[in-house]
């Protein structure tokens, strides 16, 4: 598009709703057509499958529809979406008011626009992560180099809030339409992420996944980096989760084509598409994860950033000397954790419980200390209570 149109345009929209339009659509769905933004011309049903016709002048992809209403209706909310074609289906309350009273919007040519994302750096990262430089470079090259990557850490090291803006520091865009982030959990299956069947009026019908629309969406705007970020990645049955997405999802595998399971199409993850997990190495709940997937992500430990030079001048601004001895109780804290046998490194508490305070008070930091970290110190030495309350009696004592 970009080469036989307009090369200053993006056609990230335009290329999406052409997809859709060819593979998503099917016998059956209705459509309502637009004219610009406000006014609504038709509503139809679609008779036909895609059909490329070579004949035609022009708009030589089409698809069979069966009219019910021609005509012009002002739109019930004002104006309609920007973007030429949109499914509807999981706004109810919008269908609804379009089956009653149809309308639309203005010029349908807005939405090739350039959106103008704000900017966002490695010092942006820098300020708003607490890592050091180095450590965050060494980060950048595991994504590039390896294309899946899993945050581990114990709680409150900020892997999720970190996530997301090593995403935003490797686009340089604070752009959130090539970046998608889910949980996964013990009911999480292959059907939620690539696809699979599902009830519908009709009986049951296949349904895409998040990571199969995603890569879809990558796919036809390969210019540009997309992220897809995985939150508690451990908790979710991965073998069942990705499937013969195993193999599909290795670096120097990407763009191969596999077959899947429940469909005749041939599927690639492409190679614009970076894969970040999050993981909790503090939850002993929790089975190792399966050794092929293991080989297939490198793992980076993120630790607590009370000695980076961003918690440093954070600790200045903050100007609190009973703040300060309390992050001093925690370094030695973290200590003990570490040298711990049954615990370890994995186990220290991170910076984040301290982070984005309004203000220092003895208020708020008991509370942190009394329903945060000292919660987590019993559930650390259960079958140690002496070390809890010696632990506990040094918190208080260092806001005191």
């Amino acid at each position: 598009m970009k080469q036989r149109i307009d090369p200053t345009k993006t056609y990230a929209n335009s290329a999406y709703a052409t997809w859709q339009f060819a593979n998503e659509m099917k016998v059956g769905d209705v459509v309502f057509a637009k004219k610009g933004m406000r006014i609504i011309v038709g509503r139809g049903i679609v008779e036909s499958d895609y059909i490329y016709d070579p004949k035609r002048d022009k708009y030589n992809s089409i698809r069979k529809v069966r009219w019910t209403h021609k005509g012009e209706w002002p739109h019930p909310s004002g104006k309609a979406v920007m973007k030429t074609l949109t499914d509807i289906t999981p706004y109810t309350d919008y269908v609804n008011q379009l089956n009653t009273l149809f309308v639309t919007d203005e010029t349908d040519e807005v939405e090739e626009t350039q959106i103008t994302y704000p900017k966002y750096s490695r010092e942006n990262f820098l300020s708003d992560v607490y890592m050091d430089s180095d450590e965050f470079d060494v980060l950048v090259e595991l994504v590039k180099n390896k294309k899946n990557v899993i945050l581990q850490g114990a709680p409150g090291v900020g892997k999720t809030y970190a996530a997301k803006r090593l995403a935003y520091a490797m686009m340089g865009v604070k752009d959130p339409s090539r970046v998608m982030m889910v949980q996964f959990h013990q009911s999480y299956s292959y059907e939620d992420f690539i696809m699979g069947f599902r009830p519908s009026e009709a009986g049951f019908e296949l349904k895409k996944g998040v990571f199969y629309n995603f890569c879809k969406k990558a796919e036809i705007d390969s210019d540009n980096a997309y992220f897809f970020i995985i939150d508690e990645i451990n908790r979710g049955n991965l073998s069942k989760i990705f499937g013969e997405l195993f193999m599909l999802i290795e670096n120097d595998k990407r763009g191969a084509e596999l077959q899947l399971l429940y469909s005749d199409e041939l599927f690639s993850v492409p190679a614009n598409i970076y894969i970040i997990g999050m993981m909790n190495t503090a939850d002993r709940s929790l089975a190792i994860l399966d050794y092929a997937l293991r080989r297939r992500f490198a793992f980076y430990d993120m630790k607590p950033g009370f000695e980076s030079e961003g918690f440093k001048a954070y600790r200045a601004s903050v100007g609190s000397n009973q703040f300060d001895k309390l992050i001093h109780c925690m370094e030695n804290l973290n200590q003990a954790i570490a040298s711990d046998e049954s615990l370890g490194e994995g186990f220290c508490i991170g910076h984040s419980y301290f982070c984005n305070l309004k203000e220092a008070t003895n208020g708020t930091l008991s509370r942190i200390i009394e329903y945060e970290v000292i919660p987590l110190l019993k559930e650390y030495w259960f079958d140690e209570p002496s070390k809890v309350k010696d632990w506990t009696d040094n918190l208080r004592s260092a806001i005191r």
